[in-house]
């Protein structure tokens, strides 16, 4: 992907992200002033998981526009991992306010309030069709990277929570049932935790420097192998700078021949094309020592 593209792109993100964001902080504000007004702990929670989500949004876009800026001799590889930093923050607050609504919903069970079902409609109503708009517009991007993907499942859960309320104004409306309420906050924490607990993980995993899923090293360590004049791999160590953007670096044992007829500089290219084209996550970002048995047998340590 050229330069002036990849831009072109986060350009684009920027603006879902920033019409997203709009969206959504309309959609709090009439949650806020509908809780109040009805006394829907569904809605209250709601609009608990949508003030995350605006939040999260904001932070992914500031995210988005952190991580275009160039490298610098303190931070080589720029502000790439801001999206990753974005994505753990919405998904550890996320997971709080689920929490929050499973007590709460579970003592409104056994003690349920008054709830106005008229007005506890209109306003999920309103918050679905925002919800929609949303995800209207995040969609295009959302594979781009994991702080897209965590905006973009914020608003999708968003959506799924005003449908929740929804169903509650209206068995409210007909039954009576004021613990529908309740259900529909537990309802929306269930869909919380999950996808917080998952985001996390992943982000986690990039920031721990996990191997990139998808990526086999057992698999690239027999490739390598392969090549002639390659006698042993060690050292060998792959991760994740931000979505998109695997690394992999490795020593690599040649015969003591090739430092001398130029076979080094031949076997290095065949190397770095295996781990760029023959696998599932292409690393073209790839580092590789090349050194004789007699230096690798010289190292203080080395992982296998």
């Amino acid at each position: 992907m050229s330069h002036a593209h990849a831009h072109g792109h986060t350009r684009a993100n920027r603006r879902r992200l920033a019409v997203a964001f709009a969206i959504t902080a309309t959609i709090l504000l009439v949650e806020v002033a509908g809780a109040a007004v009805t006394g829907s702990l569904a809605l209250l929670v709601d609009a608990g998981h949508v003030l995350t989500d605006a939040g999260g949004l904001l932070v992914a876009l500031t995210a988005a526009s952190i991580a275009v800026r160039p490298p610098t001799p303190q931070r080589t590889w720029g502000f790439l991992r801001a999206e990753v930093l974005a994505a753990g923050a919405q998904a550890a607050v996320l997971l709080a306010v689920g929490a929050y609504a499973f007590v709460e919903g579970v003592q409104r069970l056994l003690a349920p309030p008054e709830v106005a079902a008229g007005g506890l409609a209109l306003v999920g109503v309103v918050g679905l069709v925002g919800n929609l708009a949303a995800l209207a517009v995040l969609r295009p991007g959302r594979a781009a990277n994991l702080n897209l993907r965590a905006a973009f499942l914020e608003v999708v859960n968003d959506a799924l929570g005003s449908v929740a309320v929804i169903v509650s104004a209206v068995v409210i409306a007909t039954t009576g049932w004021t613990r529908a309420d309740a259900v529909a906050a537990l309802v929306i924490s269930a869909l919380i935790v999950p996808r917080a607990v998952r985001i996390l993980r992943e982000s986690g995993n990039v920031l721990l420097e996990s191997t990139p899923p998808g990526l086999d090293l057992a698999a690239v360590r027999a490739h390598i192998l392969a090549v002639p004049h390659v006698r042993g791999v060690h050292d060998l160590h792959a991760s994740q700078i931000a979505t998109g953007l695997p690394v992999l670096s490795a020593h690599v044992v040649l015969d003591d021949s090739c430092f001398h007829d130029g076979h080094a500089a031949r076997t290095l290219e065949v190397i770095q094309a295996c781990v760029a084209e023959h696998f599932p996550v292409s690393v073209e970002h790839s580092t590789f020592q090349l050194e004789t048995a007699g230096h690798a047998a010289g190292e203080a340590s080395h992982h296998p």
